[in-house]
């Protein structure tokens, strides 16, 4: 199932992966306003689809998008308030890299007027596309899972200090998932893989549709996992996926999910 902007791919089970930061494509049509460096989509999530390839033979659903998140933000909300207040961020239109270099051309950076019209185009048929299959879960099971996968470089001083943990769990500090699931995984991954560092709620809470469409109350469970990307691939141009590193850690993502789809809401 797609369309000219996501593809869906509808599974059997009550888990939903979601992929929003895998797009590569530009539109032809913005592409003159991009500078060199904003063409290059360097803040990709690399390589998530080829990490979690085994997620359709566990029956599980999954949305990813064709277009960059330099195009639009996926996992900003419409009205581009930040997400982290007080800290150095990206918005729903980012105007930078996640190094601070801008991504358009003296005087080309979308205005309010610009940004309303890509709404419509990139960032409401993904999140109609997402809401519907949980909805579509939801009728089915009961309940549905949502899992929001991510990726980022390591080393970001303008975002955080330091090296990131490898895993970075997310719940919107426990809003987003019934107690016990989150922290069940983050055990889980200093068992299977007590050589990479994890964290749960630290620098990364879960974004926009972690915490939107999150709601326990609701039978709907979001969880986030941002990787660092050392743990799979180089992380400078031309950001090649590390076979070695990458299927050592596909087993443990496949743990994860496993367990995650084990949990059935009260």
């Amino acid at each position: 199932m797609s369309n000219e902007v996501f593809k869906l791919r509808q599974g059997t089970s009550p888990l939903l992966i979601s992929m929003p930061h895998v797009g590569t494509q530009l539109p032809e049509d913005l592409k003159p306003a991009f500078s060199e460096v904003g063409l290059q989509v360097d803040d990709t999530d690399w390589h998530i689809e080829d990490l979690y390839d085994f997620a359709v033979g566990m029956g599980v659903s999954v949305i990813r998008p064709l277009y960059s998140r330099y195009t639009i933000d996926l996992n900003r909300p419409a009205d581009g308030q930040s997400l982290y207040p007080g800290q150095n961020t990206t918005g729903l239109c980012p105007l930078t890299t996640f190094d601070n270099v801008p991504l358009y051309k003296p005087g080309m950076a979308p205005d309010e007027a610009e940004i309303a019209r890509r709404l419509p185009l990139y960032w409401k048929p993904y999140h109609d596309a997402l809401q519907a299959e949980l909805a579509r879960i939801k009728s089915i099971h009961g309940y549905a899972l949502l899992w929001d996968a991510h990726s980022i470089r390591s080393v970001i001083p303008h975002l955080f200090e330091g090296e990131l943990p490898v895993f970075n769990f997310g719940t919107a500090s426990g809003e987003s998932c019934a107690p016990g699931v989150a922290e069940g995984l983050l055990k889980q991954a200093e068992e299977l893989a007590p050589h990479y560092p994890a964290v749960l709620n630290g620098r990364f809470k879960g974004g926009y549709i972690t915490r939107n469409y999150g709601k326990p109350a609701q039978q709907v469970h979001a969880v986030q996992l941002e990787l660092a990307q050392r743990s799979y691939m180089q992380e400078q141009a031309p950001y090649a996926l590390d076979a070695g590193l990458a299927g050592k850690l596909k087993p443990v993502l496949a743990a994860f999910i496993k367990s995650y789809l084990a949990f059935k809401p009260a």
